[in-house]
């Protein structure tokens, strides 16, 4: 049966449609805030307060939508966190078309936006395998993540051309657009009645539990905390410092195309993994990862647009071999009733650090220089990666092939 099979589930379309929607909007938001601040004060430093904001709110948040995935119903925790997150860039598209953004009003509704996004986060993950049977497990993955990354190659450039053709403020409309409409396939979706489990113990017993899920599996947080120094060191280097740089050498609208060309690398990633199969698939996607370096060694080195773009290409494509291999693994040993708490820390744990390193990469920057900061992420992110190979359970931890026979093809989603 054909890889895409999995899109006959209507669960699946909707959902899938509505994480590509959001993709294509978000794909404006960080090219159109990033300019919008530069426009307002030129500050790599105040750039690194007003994106660390969001992250630092979405991390504290994180961990009660683990919570809240486990007990009600996934897509309408989605729904409501869609609306608000609409709002709160409704609002900040308002402030930046009128002349009246200031940076400290900029931080708190970034800082909103994030607290609303992290409800939905855990949900949207622990969703994936309610909507599909096992065996399709690994190719749902690869298509889910395909959608977005294709909704992304299409709104980078995009976003890139309106945000130097009309402004930041317009990028950031279409952010809020994105999300109405999202908002609207997720309210769509119908989901077998096990996906409404009755409350059970209170919010800090079922931490408690997630958190035993989660340190019982030394692969698990191992990975975590590597991806933690991996994260802080990539999104202070992606989110702040190369906007900065592109600013004053390749240009807004070239670094919208770097973008780009980044997600066509993890179109390319998305459909090799849907089809691998590997039975040490963890061990393969985080040695994929050394090449998340790639972009920030050629920005430290001598930006220029074609290298960047090649560099971001082969990031893409390591990324996806990671993600896919990652949420598959995930998927298979947590169980299902557990999945968005131990989703929630393994995103808490991943994105911790991750305002650190966008809130003190500016003044780091400042002292040393862009492109010596830039190199010296990338070190700490080749760190980061061999750290997690040294772990014997990463290298050893065993995936069950999906089957391709046809009488397990149709398996029950009960």
């Amino acid at each position: 049966m054909s890889s895409w099979s999995v899109l006959r589930r209507p669960a699946f379309r909707l959902l899938i449609a509505g994480r590509a929607v959001d993709a294509f909007g978000n794909a404006f938001a960080p090219i159109a805030l990033a300019f919008a601040v530069l426009d307002l004060t030129g500050s790599a430093r105040d750039l690194g307060l007003v994106v660390g904001a969001r992250t630092l709110l979405n991390v504290l948040f994180l961990l009660f939508g683990g919570v809240l995935a486990d007990r009600l119903p996934k897509n309408l925790l989605m729904v409501g966190s869609n609306v608000a997150a609409a709002l709160t860039q409704v609002a900040v598209a308002a402030l930046v078309l009128t002349g009246t953004a200031t940076i400290p009003l900029l931080i708190m509704l970034s800082a909103v936006n994030g607290a609303v996004a992290a409800v939905a986060m855990p949900a949207s993950a622990a969703l994936v395998p309610r909507t599909v049977a096992e065996p399709d497990r690994q190719q749902a993955n690869a298509i889910n993540r395909l959608s977005v990354t294709s909704a992304a190659i299409i709104g980078a450039p995009l976003a890139g051309v309106v945000v130097a053709a009309l402004g930041p403020g317009w990028g950031i409309a279409v952010d809020a657009g994105t999300f109405v409409l999202s908002a609207l396939c997720f309210a769509l979706i119908r989901l077998p009645s096990q996906e409404r489990p009755p409350a059970r113990e209170s919010v800090f017993t079922e931490l408690r539990t997630g958190w035993s899920e989660f340190r019982s599996h030394t692969w698990l947080w191992v990975v975590v905390a590597g991806a933690c120094v991996m994260n802080m060191a990539w999104s202070g280097g992606t989110h702040v410092l190369a906007p900065a740089l592109a600013d004053v050498t390749i240009g807004r609208r070239a670094w919208g195309l770097v973008l780009a060309a980044q997600t066509a690398g993890m179109i390319v990633g998305g459909l090799v993994a849907m089809r691998l199969r590997i039975r040490r698939f963890l061990r393969y996607g985080v040695i994929a990862l050394i090449a998340m370096a790639a972009p920030l060694i050629v920005l430290g080195l001598h930006p220029q647009v074609l290298p960047l773009a090649a560099a971001a290409f082969a990031a893409g494509v390591a990324l996806e071999q990671f993600a896919v291999g990652w949420e598959t693994t995930m998927q298979e040993h947590i169980p299902p009733d557990r999945l968005a708490r131990v989703y929630s820390y393994d995103m808490v744990g991943s994105f911790v650090a991750v305002p650190i390193g966008e809130m003190a990469v500016g003044p780091i920057a400042d002292r040393f220089g862009l492109q010596p900061t830039l190199l010296g992420a990338a070190g700490v992110l080749l760190v980061a990666v061999f750290a997690m190979l040294s772990s014997s359970d990463i290298r050893t931890l065993r995936h069950r092939l999906p089957r391709t026979d046809p009488e397990h093809m149709e398996e029950s989603l009960s």
